[in-house]
């Protein structure tokens, strides 16, 4: 009954094909029997094991999976990590530490070996745990759904799929089906440890619950099985969100277009987020609500800085347009903006044209204060070109990046003037652009800040005779 009802899991759930396998075998009930059923129903399977160096036994434990998988002719690979030490330098729990070394050692050997994915032995009673856990620390729909049949992309790949065949198969059933083959599986004795939280909800919480609402389990599984299906359909519309708002995807870096985020419906925004943060912190378990509220907040507001701290030893950052997640220490890719050296000045005649950093190029052209260029003007829709009164400019125009000290009268705001660094600011000019970005002068005032707005008292007016246009363009 067990391996008719798992073929058709690893059919239709996992999407298997009968290729190599990469199991993880502890030597416990679970994973023994699921390397065994692979076996029974033809499946080619690599048997992998990492000794966790975590209790006396577990050089035995080793030895006894390798005995298993050489009965059944399985080749087996044993690899052996000091678990405690990485957790004490990543300053990571146990159970975590645990987690990334196994699940790394487990990737490797498929990337290594070509397998189709890598199978793992969680069973519904873990499921059941997993969802309860995650109800009583504080979840969403995707914390209640629990685990996966099939996981693709996961924290360890994006090529190859993590796959749990046992998620509908009772821990009642695996001891009948080992019983049945004369399978006899090895105790871990840390699945009694109480000081564990997992143990505690398996052999405090989910007895009494059941005191109390006989059937429990199963209804708890229930439930994760229908917000499965609710899953992934909002996975789907994530998905397709991501490809229109994710525009640089790095190691260290991921960049979203801050207004297309902006339109995507709030439960939406917040799973793109999560998305972005398990991306670049695959074995964070735990995003918590908080730190995903504080970066809609950021979303909605940004900081006078243009940046905060966010979770994990990584920040959210807005430069212009683009709304960054990035580690702490990484330096964000380059961005294609004008930029002019330090020190560097260049004479603009009017007309005249003059090449910046980078293939960016500005160009002064003359034109009479027709009606249609006056409207151009007052509506000017490219904040890389600007109208300006011909009679209040000093030619030639100089071309320079700011220095201490500038001030500038943005138009708008009644002649007022301000320090040029504030209004930067202000108006949230990537901080790392600011340095280089070209200011145009007429004698010793700004006449424009390009991409922004041009000085008040060089704007167009309608008893303007003749009108300049400043454009600023990168040429590809």
């Amino acid at each position: 009954m067990l391996l008719e009802h798992l073929n058709s899991i690893l059919k239709e759930m996992c999407r298997l094909e009968r290729r190599l396998i990469v199991v993880g075998v502890s030597g416990g009930a679970d994973s023994l029997c699921l390397m065994h059923a692979l076996i029974q129903l033809g499946y080619p399977v690599l048997v992998g094991h990492l000794d966790h160096s975590l209790r006396p036994e577990s050089a035995d434990e080793a030895q006894a999976v390798q005995r298993f998988a050489t009965e059944l002719g399985a080749p087996v690979v044993c690899s052996k990590e000091d678990v405690a030490a990485y957790a004490r330098r990543n300053r990571e729990s146990i159970e975590e530490a645990a987690r990334t070394l196994r699940y790394g050692f487990l990737f490797r050997l498929a990337q290594e070996q070509d397998a189709q994915a890598v199978a793992v032995a969680h069973t519904a009673d873990d499921q059941v745990e997993t969802v309860l856990m995650h109800l009583l620390r504080g979840a969403g729909l995707t914390g209640l759904r629990g685990m996966a049949y099939r996981s693709l992309p996961n924290p360890w790949s994006g090529e190859i799929p993590l796959v749990r065949p046992l998620l509908g198969v009772w821990r009642e059933e695996i001891v009948r089906y080992l019983e049945q083959y004369h399978l006899q599986a090895t105790l871990d004795a840390s699945n009694l440890d109480m000081t564990y939280y997992r143990n505690r909800l398996r052999h405090e919480a989910l007895p009494y619950l059941d005191t109390l609402n006989p059937g429990i389990r199963q209804r708890l599984w229930k439930t994760a099985e229908l917000l499965r299906e609710e899953e992934d359909l909002i996975e789907a519309i994530t998905a397709k969100a991501w490809q229109d708002c994710a525009l640089i995807v790095e190691e260290k870096a991921i960049a979203f277009d801050a207004d297309r985020l902006r339109q995507q419906p709030l439960a939406v925004q917040r799973r793109l987020f999560r998305w972005a943060i398990a991306r670049l912190r695959p074995s964070l378990r735990n995003i918590d609500f908080e730190s995903i509220e504080r970066a809609l907040a950021f979303l909605r507001s940004p900081t006078r800085s243009s940046q905060t701290d966010l979770i994990s030893n990584l920040r959210l950052e807005q430069e212009g347009a683009r709304l960054w997640l990035a580690e702490q220490d990484a330096a964000l890719p380059g961005a294609d903006w004008p930029q002019i050296p330090p020190g560097v000045e260049l004479r603009l005649d009017i007309p005249g044209e003059v090449e910046l950093a980078a293939g960016w190029r500005m160009r002064a052209e003359v034109y009479d204060n027709t009606p249609q260029h006056y409207t151009q003007a007052i509506e000017n829709p490219d904040p890389y070109q600007a109208w300006l009164d011909r009679a209040t400019l000093q030619p030639p125009l100089l071309v320079r990046c700011r220095r201490p000290g500038d001030r500038f009268q943005p138009l708008g705001m009644g002649g007022r003037s301000l320090k040029l660094s504030d209004f930067m600011i202000n108006v949230r000019l990537p901080r790392r652009a600011r340095e280089g970005w070209p200011l145009v002068l007429s004698g010793e005032e700004i006449a424009w800040l390009p991409g922004y707005r041009p000085g008040e008292r060089f704007a167009v007016r309608k008893e303007t005779p003749k009108i300049v246009l400043l454009t600023l363009r990168a040429e590809k």
